[in-house]
């Protein structure tokens, strides 16, 4: 296939969002791939993706650097780098801070910036913009132009992958909008949405992930509700389910880079112009509680079993932040591993999708790929299609003690055979 001579990209960040953008973008057109984590880097020059999100077919095209100047006959740069928290929970730019620096000391005139890196609405404008103004010494829309292009991708969902996913787009002007437009649909086959300007999406993105996250509070506080009643959350929400109109959301654990992040984007924001939010923090508190609402589940269960909590074993399958993917990004399954551990628990856990590389060495110290049969409770925690055929067979070979305990995140499992076959069974 003929590239497009006139048009060569750079990719900043080469994570979950940017690994797949230059995979489909060298399709088309000269692209370099940059990445400040030289293992990183070097992991993809060799063809491995070590997130294992993506395989990398062996292609001498392909190109990854951590030296930001060999960008610097780029034309139209993709910045996705991460944008995180910081320890008081507010936003982190300090990667987005350096990749607009890097982009003012090699951008040239005429040259086109689109960030997808999720920011509160105004980041680009407010940060970026005068960030790379400051370093090139060239003004926007006189010499440069910025769009901005929200990040969709999921990682580990198969059906909507990144050409799959309808794009939102926008620009700085109009001119550099139609440039934009002819980049990003050359590899979106689901189509662009054009936004009315850089801020309105910019929102949009914020907007996605905090509905989720609201969404999913309610059921988990309903969750807390009904517990109390002794009412089966999941057997209440397949009844309402019945109903045509009813939102097909359940409880569960909130992690990852974008839901469990971007709400606080947007109160970050918030109080800045003045304005406490209610609805979207309190929303947010909830999520943030499920892991002690589930250990404090498991304390109640096995006081009243007479177990204790120094002698007690505990297997937990799955630890990524969702199924089907090795993003351990903010998983809350490793927060509910850290209650355990503090609390003196003897915990274990396996997870066949995530290098055990990428743990920090407190989590990889309780990583263990074969245990034995002597767990008091069995934790299952990710719905990873390995957990999804788990069978009663395997499970007692997990739980080799009597009294035998499930905890049953996802609601894998079919609670009504397990409680006959003598197990006892909890679920969110």
């Amino acid at each position: 296939m003929k590239k497009n001579k006139n048009i060569s990209i750079g990719i900043i960040g080469l994570g979950y969002v940017g690994l797949p953008l230059y995979i489909e973008f060298s399709k088309k057109y000269s692209t370099i791939g940059y990445d400040i984590n030289k293992e990183r880097v070097n992991s993809l020059n060799n063809f491995k993706d070590y997130n294992n999100d993506i395989k990398i077919v062996k292609n001498s095209n392909y190109y990854f650097t951590n030296n930001i100047k060999e960008l610097k006959n780029c034309n139209f740069f993709v910045v996705t780098v991460p944008t995180p928290l910081n320890k008081k929970k507010q936003p982190d730019l300090s990667f987005l801070k350096k990749a607009s620096k890097d982009i003012g000391l090699i951008i040239k005139k005429e040259d086109i910036v689109v960030f997808e890196s999720t920011v509160y609405p105004g980041a680009t404008e407010e940060i970026c913009i005068p960030i790379i103004e400051k370093f090139s010494q060239l003004k926007l829309n006189d010499d440069f132009y910025v769009g901005y292009s929200p990040e969709r991708i999921s990682p580990g969902e198969k059906k909507y992958n990144l050409k799959k996913i309808k794009k939102v787009i926008s620009a700085s002007n109009k001119s550099s909008l139609v440039k934009i437009k002819h980049v990003y649909k050359s590899i979106i086959s689901a189509g662009l949405f054009v936004a009315k300007d850089i801020k309105t999406a910019e929102a949009s993105k914020i907007v996605e992930n905090v509905q989720r996250d609201l969404n999913i509070s309610l059921m988990n506080e309903l969750s807390f509700l009904f517990s109390k009643m002794k009412i089966d959350t999941l057997d209440v929400l397949k009844a309402s389910n019945t109903k045509w109109n009813f939102l097909n959301f359940k409880p569960g654990l909130v992690g990852g880079h974008c839901i469990r992040v971007d709400p606080y984007y947007l109160t970050y924001k918030s109080k800045i112009m003045g304005y406490e939010t209610k609805v979207i923090s309190s929303g947010r508190a909830v999520n943030e509680n499920i892991p002690k609402f589930i250990v404090k589940n498991l304390f109640n269960i096995i006081k009243k079993y007479g177990l204790k909590k120094n002698k007690l074993k505990v297997r937990v399958l799955g630890v990524t932040f969702k199924e089907n993917c090795s993003d351990l990004r903010n998983s809350q399954v490793l927060e509910i591993i850290k209650i355990l551990s503090t609390n003196k628990i003897e915990v274990t856990f396996e997870d066949y999708t995530i290098n055990p590389k990428n743990l920090s060495p407190y989590f990889r110290r309780y990583y263990k790929k074969k245990v034995n049969n002597k767990n008091d409770i069995l934790i299952l925690a990710v719905a990873h299609d390995n957990y999804k055929k788990i069978n009663i067979k395997k499970i007692k070979n997990i739980l080799g003690k009597k009294q035998k305990f499930i905890f049953d995140l996802k609601g894998l499992l079919d609670k009504d055979y397990y409680i006959k076959n003598n197990f006892n069974y909890w679920r969110l």
